[in-house]
């Protein structure tokens, strides 16, 4: 199962990013999970539709190519970022690699509330139309206090936390799959 992650801010140093890279190794005797960044795409601008940016044809080729997409989103005054906001508008006007597409939703914040707000918010873009992505329901995984969840090496450090990841991404390994399979059947 090949799947892309999406860092959802554009900081040099990021818990989301750190999610996405521990999820990567800790997952992958079960998937390839790319982790992928979105600091380099410009700002969504309608005038540059004619010509859209390269690095912007590059995310949309890796999420068609894969068979499910997982966020990472940070939560920034109760909501997503800005740069996350522009990606999904580049997203939902150009090629649309999201339609039908299993998505997962996670986030890493600093506070107790997790990014409660970011993922609901996120949810509620992620159904739009124009993007129409498949979005796992429930399973939210909402890491909060996470600086002091991760070691030195990137690796999770409690044990729950671990345990309630792996089965929130399994859920999501049997939404893709069913996804893949309803697909084909409709083909």
């Amino acid at each position: 199962m090949k799947l892309i992650g999406i860092v959802g801010n554009n900081a040099n140093r990021s818990y989301n990013r750190t999610l996405l890279q521990y999820m990567a190794k800790h997952f992958a005797s079960d998937v390839e999970l790319e982790v992928r960044e979105i600091g380099q795409l410009p700002m969504f601008n309608e005038n540059l539709m004619k010509a859209v940016p390269e690095a912007v044809t590059e995310l949309m080729t890796a999420i068609e190519a894969a068979d499910g997409v997982v966020i990472a989103t940070p939560e920034y005054d109760h909501s997503i970022t800005a740069c996350l906001k522009s990606c999904l508008e580049w997203l939902s006007c150009v090629g649309h690699p999201l339609t039908d597409k299993p998505v997962m939703i996670v986030g890493a914040s600093l506070g107790q509330q997790g990014t409660s707000w970011a993922q609901t918010q996120l949810r509620e873009i992620l159904n739009s139309p124009g993007i129409n992505a498949q979005v796992l329901p429930g399973n939210q995984f909402m890491l909060s206090f996470a600086s002091q969840k991760f070691d030195e090496q990137g690796q999770m450090t409690d044990a729950r936390t671990v345990e309630f990841l792996e089965k929130c991404f399994g859920s999501f390994q049997r939404f893709v799959q069913t996804n893949r399979e309803t697909q084909l059947a409709l083909a």
